[in-house]
């Protein structure tokens, strides 16, 4: 089976070779400055070389190392497109096409979690999988009552592999450290460990799903499909129809791909406030567009628990930085622990990397692009130590947020929504109006 480099053996040599190789490159670096180069010019070569192959292997892996690569988006634009590229890719292709389990498999999965008359649960079974993920794949059914249904089955042994994943990246903190001086790696590992493991119990996930499920039943603008039963390792919900919103982003209409991407804001912006939560795995997959206009939401293993609502924070610095009061919003990021006290940071290089993040908060009417996004990377893609990506640090407790504003911007950008996003920003940021 291809779909999890499960091999204990195979995994562990992969992520065992990172500091193994940083170590030589070391070693290199010091040979070339005894050569005459200086010390800067060996430090952006080591930094290059080590980006290179923790990204190579990042996106090698699945499990643990993909999380931690999603969580990491921001830091990954910092780099040169010749790096990121190819993991960006590489991320795309396992996300995309990962290959079903065996029907023999699935079958065996069933038995073990359901019984051996799991088949008495329903009128019909599909052996194909309609989707795979990461972690588990997903089947069309018909329940035992006639209703279609959704069953989410994990693949055997997905806990285990994603554990061992982060116990290995771990042991990398150093090595991060040499690419990103700014990131407390280790406190943005150990909050991904734990939101993974949230993901793997399907029983969270049926919970936060019958929240969301609850709260929208009936809204005019969301659909979510209600849980109908779940266990540990399977799940299952209500099936939803709807045109993939990854068609909507190749074939859809200006006026379809504007509604969404509004809807796709509002409806991420204002359940922290409806539901205490936050849907945070925010990728084309997750999303269908209903014959009703409505937005259909898929998949709640991953969900930020916000039970006092959306950061305030986030809407008072964004408020400030629009009012010019920078001395103010670099204080409330280290009061966030987004740069750390050891971190200088200069106030200006700073304003130009978050101009264009708050650039759809100032006007009436904004349009996100693929042009855009390209700009902005463009911008921060530096090695040199006084790059301002390079010195921000990522909070634990705003890992989650930050995986969903960056895969949210990106889902923006692939559709070219133009909407009033200021208006959402209003509506449900709480701090953001004064």
């Amino acid at each position: 089976m291809t779909d999890l480099p499960r091999n204990a053996v195979t995994r562990s040599a992969k992520l065992a070779a990172l500091p193994l190789g940083f170590a030589g490159r070391t070693a290199l670096g010091l040979g070339k400055r005894l050569g005459g180069k200086s010390a800067e010019i060996v430090a952006q070569e080591i930094q290059q070389r080590t980006a290179e192959q923790i990204f190579k292997i990042l996106g090698e892996l699945k499990g643990g190392a993909m999380k931690l690569g999603q969580a990491l988006s921001i830091f990954e634009a910092a780099l040169p497109p010749e790096i990121a590229g190819p993991y960006r890719a590489t991320l795309t292709r396992l996300q995309d096409a990962a290959p079903p389990l065996p029907v023999a498999t699935v079958h065996k999965v069933l038995t073990e979690q359901l019984g051996e008359d799991w088949r008495e649960n329903f009128l019909e079974f599909q052996d194909r999988p309609t989707a795979a993920a990461s972690i588990g794949q997903v089947h069309r059914a018909v329940w035992h009552d006639s209703r279609t249904v959704a069953v989410k089955i994990q693949y055997p042994g997905a806990g285990k592999a994603l554990m061992s994943d982060f116990n290995q990246l771990a042991r990398l903190g150093k090595l991060f450290g040499v690419l990103l001086p700014g990131l407390d790696i280790k406190s943005v590992l150990g909050e991904l460990k734990e939101r993974v493991g949230e993901e793997l119990d399907y029983f969270k996930e049926a919970e936060a799903q019958h929240a969301f499920a609850l709260e929208f039943k009936d809204d005019p603008d969301f659909c979510v499909p209600d849980v109908i039963a779940a266990n540990e390792q399977i799940l299952v919900t209500e099936w939803m129809d709807g045109t993939p919103l990854s068609k909507i982003i190749t074939d859809g209409t200006k006026e379809q791909r504007d509604r969404a991407g509004l809807l796709l804001v509002r409806f991420l912006f204002s359940s922290p406030a409806r539901v205490g939560m936050l849907h945070a795995d925010p990728h084309p997959g997750n999303f269908r567009v209903l014959d009703d206009g409505r937005l259909g939401v898929l998949d709640y293993g991953a969900v930020n628990r916000l039970p006092d609502g959306y950061p305030p924070v986030f809407g008072r610095l964004t408020r400030l930085f629009n009012q010019g009061d920078m001395a103010t919003v670099v204080q409330g990021l280290r009061d966030e622990g987004f740069i750390l006290p050891h971190i200088t940071i200069d106030g200006e290089a700073l304003r130009g990397f978050l101009a264009p993040y708050v650039e759809a908060t100032q006007v009436e009417e904004f349009t996100f692009s693929r042009a855009w996004l390209q700009a902005q990377a463009a911008g921060v893609t530096d090695l040199r130590p006084g790059n301002v990506v390079r010195q921000l640090n990522l909070p634990a407790s705003y890992v989650l947020i930050h995986r969903v504003h960056a895969a949210g911007i990106g889902v923006l950008c692939q559709l070219g929504t133009t909407a009033r996003f200021k208006d959402e920003v209003i509506r449900w940021v709480p701090g953001f109006a004064a």
